[in-house]
């Protein structure tokens, strides 16, 4: 059946008034107006609800069981309603959020800690994840977005930059190229390097970066966090390229940091899955990372 909430709404009218020029006058309607819409509700359900005469209108056995039953019906509808409407201003609850450990390490804490003090009522569940397992539990719906490095496939992602930087070199200080002032991409040609392993959205663009500069990598060792490359450089195992983002805030005082030239930055991007709106709540923890992304992109 086709019925209309306009036309169930006219029906209670009239069946309060009894009279349709009544009924138009309280609701805006014409009296041929609420009186099409009578008709079109019955022959909606295929029954006569009114007995209609010159001087008042009657209801039938079927209009008032509908008149009594529908008051509930709709109020209950109403409620419903509000209560979805209501998760367009909710300030209240959970959203999940997977991030790539770097990410999780040195932008999230301060996401967080601006969506206790900004929205204190919404709980931020990090999941801390390699990428591809960070892409994984977006696609499977396992959290609302996550945050990640550029990522190489974007069929099924919606995606939207919200910080770049670039890559330094990070070398023991005695190590020859402490010594100057900005270091090429080219001087790491026979190098060892310890790099992050390819579980990392950064290695991708390492690689391609050392590539297009004609440089023929010389891999000592791969990790899985920047921590770890930390510990090894400072043991004399090499020399690294890593994003500036992974500098810890204290700076790295056993460590020497050069910028690379030619620049070479990535990009830091938030994804959920493309034809799946964000929950109100989770597009403003959503809009709240883009804000302090950026931020600290201007500072």
């Amino acid at each position: 059946m086709n019925v209309t909430l306009r036309q169930l709404q006219v029906f209670l009218a009239v069946a309060a008034t009894r009279n349709f020029s009544r009924t138009g006058s309280q609701i805006g309607l014409t009296q041929p107006a609420v009186s099409r819409s009578i008709t079109e509700l019955e022959a909606q359900l295929g029954l006569q609800l009114l007995n209609r005469t010159t001087r008042e209108v009657e209801l039938t056995d079927a209009g008032r069981s509908l008149a009594a039953r529908l008051p509930r019906v709709l109020e209950d509808l109403e409620a419903t309603l509000l209560d979805v409407r209501g998760m367009a201003t909710a300030l209240h609850g959970r959203v999940r959020v997977a991030s790539s450990p770097t990410l999780s390490a040195n932008l999230l804490p301060d996401c967080i800690a601006r969506c206790q003090r900004d929205l204190p009522g919404v709980q931020v569940v990090l999941l801390d994840r390699i990428q591809n397992d960070v892409l994984a539990s977006v696609l499977s719906g396992e959290v609302d977005f996550g945050v990640v490095i550029d990522p190489s496939e974007r069929e099924a992602l919606h995606c939207e930059p919200v910080y770049t930087e670039p890559f330094c070199l990070a070398c023991p200080p005695a190590h020859r190229l402490a010594r100057r002032r900005q270091v090429r991409w080219t001087d790491l040609a026979d190098e060892p390097l310890v790099l992050l392993d390819h579980a990392s959205g950064s290695r991708r663009l390492i690689d391609r970066a050392l590539a297009a500069q004609g440089v023929q990598a010389r891999v000592a060792q791969e990790v899985g966090h920047p921590t770890t490359i930390f510990r090894m450089l400072d043991a004399g195992l090499g020399v690294s390229v890593i994003p500036m983002l992974a500098l810890p805030p204290e700076g790295l005082p056993r460590l020497t940091v050069r910028p690379l030239q030619p620049r070479v930055d990535r990009d830091i991007v938030l994804v959920h899955r493309r034809n799946r709106a964000l929950s109100p709540l989770a597009q403003r923890v959503w809009d709240l990372v883009r804000g302090v992304a950026r931020e600290r992109q201007e500072s």
